[in-house]
Parts: structure tokens; C-alpha cells; sequence
């Protein structure tokens, strides 16, 4: 996963976190605007969640966050 695209998450997640509690749900629609101006940057995204990790469609923020940090 490319640093633009780990450090997004992160930054996502921690504002989610901040915002709405520990337990929030991301998908990975979360790191983008609902306009497609980054499909590649969506598909590493995509990939990553569905192919890579099999998540399910939501999982909480402090585990993305705790995955990426980590390097997974």
C-alpha cells in the first residue's frame, strides 16, 4: 500500500474515532469523496479490504487503523 494512501486511512480513521466514539464503522468508500477523481487509488483501497483481507463491509476504525499502522 503506497504511503498516500496509509497515511488517508489513518488520519480518517483517527477523525472518526474522535468524532463518533471507538466503536465506528468504516467501509472503505470511507477514504474517498463520493465523486471517483482517484480510481486507482480507490482500487488499492478496494483490494486491499476485499482481496487482501476479506473484510467485511464494515469493520470498526481502531482496527483499519491498527492493520495499516502495522503494515498489513
Amino acid at each position: 500500500m503506497r504511503t498516500e494512501l496509509r497515511t488517508k486511512i489513518i488520519n480518517i480513521c483517527e477523525t472518526k474515532i474522535v468524532s463518533k466514539g471507538d466503536n465506528v464503522g468504516l467501509s472503505f468508500y470511507a477514504f474517498f469523496k463520493n465523486k471517483n477523481d482517484d480510481p486507482e487509488l480507490l482500487m488499492e483501497a478496494a483490494t486491499w479490504w476485499i482481496q487482501t483481507h476479506q473484510l467485511d463491509h464494515f469493520v470498526k476504525a481502531k482496527i483499519i487503523k491498527k492493520m495499516v499502522e502495522q503494515g498489513l
